[in-house]
């Protein structure tokens, strides 16, 4: 593991978006910030944001909202102090006609003042209460990206936003998933409980081996492989879309927030 990824996982909320601000730490955010919400991010224009809304509103699972901003404001008052979406997470997905066209790590140059940024849950909020329970992630204990893989699991389309869901895969012993079902489920804002457990040819994944996005995990061996909705589904909505300009971020690597990751509603009383 890296040593600013060890140093960082120790650090406090403030020390952590510090670094990731200042470009000093580009990596992914797994398994830091214990305690607190982590989330995914979605930029567009304020013509498909009310679409982009609707989608949100009706695929909970992967796209559970937590925030969003003022149309031209980066400022994410209702999530933490001083959150600028332009600086505060790790790395920045540009999208131009659907597809993927640059990474930056400073979204300043390209914020706009009819964007409009969503914030939606994560799934490195329920592995921290995962961990807690003595159920461990490998990806988390090996410093690498969750593994993550389109599905056959369609969503519920709103306006030109639609399609497959995206869903990260954790290999579990069989005689603990049910205490991770039911663990997950008190996270609605880190997407809940699985969407599938077991044969992974059953939601439309040949590989396991081969994601789409993040690292191979090792072979299943005895464990099973269990699914949870992913907060890149909205990525591959964009994609499909094929909207002129749209920004993410890099699968992984998410925006810190001041939320508390037990609330059920999201609120910052800071």
């Amino acid at each position: 593991m890296s040593e600013s990824y060890l140093r960082l996982r120790a650090a406090t909320v403030p020390e952590l978006r510090r670094a990731i601000r200042r470009s000093e730490y580009q990596g992914h955010t797994a398994g830091m910030a214990s305690g607190f919400l982590q989330g995914n991010l979605v930029i567009l224009p304020e013509t498909h944001a009310l679409d982009f809304m609707r989608f949100c509103q009706r695929n909970p699972k992967p796209c559970p909202l937590v925030g969003v901003s003022d149309t031209g404001n980066p400022m994410m008052h209702t999530l933490g102090a001083d959150i600028d979406i332009r600086t505060d997470v790790p790395v920045y997905y540009i999208y131009r006609d659907g597809e993927l066209a640059e990474s930056v790590t400073d979204l300043t140059p390209y914020w706009q003042e009819d964007h409009v940024a969503f914030v939606l849950g994560c799934s490195f909020t329920f592995e921290n209460a995962l961990m807690d329970a003595g159920i461990p992630i490998w990806h988390i204990d090996n410093n690498k990206t969750v593994p993550m893989y389109r599905s056959s699991i369609m969503t519920e389309e709103a306006g030109v936003f639609g399609g497959e869901m995206v869903v990260t895969m954790r290999a579990v012993d069989a005689d603990r998933v049910d205490d991770v079902v039911q663990l997950c489920r008190r996270f609605p804002l880190a997407h809940g409980a699985p969407v599938h457990v077991g044969d992974a040819a059953d939601i439309g994944i040949d590989d396991l081996q081969n994601p789409d996005w993040g690292d191979a995990p090792p072979p299943l061996g005895t464990q099973t492989a269990v699914f949870w909705a992913c907060g890149v589904t909205p990525q591959q909505v964009l994609m499909r879309a094929g909207l002129p300009l749209s920004i993410t971020h890099k699968p992984g690597h998410m925006l810190i927030t001041d939320i508390d990751d037990q609330a059920e509603v999201p609120v910052y009383s800071g």
